[in-house]
């Protein structure tokens, strides 16, 4: 995460100006400083970082289930096809049997 940049020194500057004492300014510029230490503030770069590291991994679930699925057609296909065949057999047994 990125740190805030924060100038102390212009900001107490900026208060005096505006009619505030230096001991208040100081105490004022110290307590926002410290308030900006305490906050993790992201970035553009950071969510960019982070979109393309969850695109990858989303590309990468994506390719491993549409592997998985077509494993499962053709073992689905392979199962069709092999109870087709023994019915086919079964039918000709039963043909065979009845003439």
């Amino acid at each position: 995460m990125a740190t805030v940049t924060f100038d102390t020194h212009k900001f107490v500057k900026t208060l005096e100006g505006a009619g505030i004492s230096e001991p208040q300014a100081e105490a004022i510029s110290t307590a926002v400083r410290e308030s900006h230490e305490a906050t993790d503030v992201a970035t553009k770069g950071d969510i960019a970082e982070l979109r393309k590291d969850m695109d990858a991994r989303f590309e990468k679930t994506e390719s491993t289930f549409r592997q998985e699925l077509a494993d499962t057609r053709f073992e689905l296909l392979k199962w069709m096809i092999g109870l087709a065949v023994a019915q086919a057999g079964l039918l000709i047994t039963i043909l065979k049997f009845l003439s």
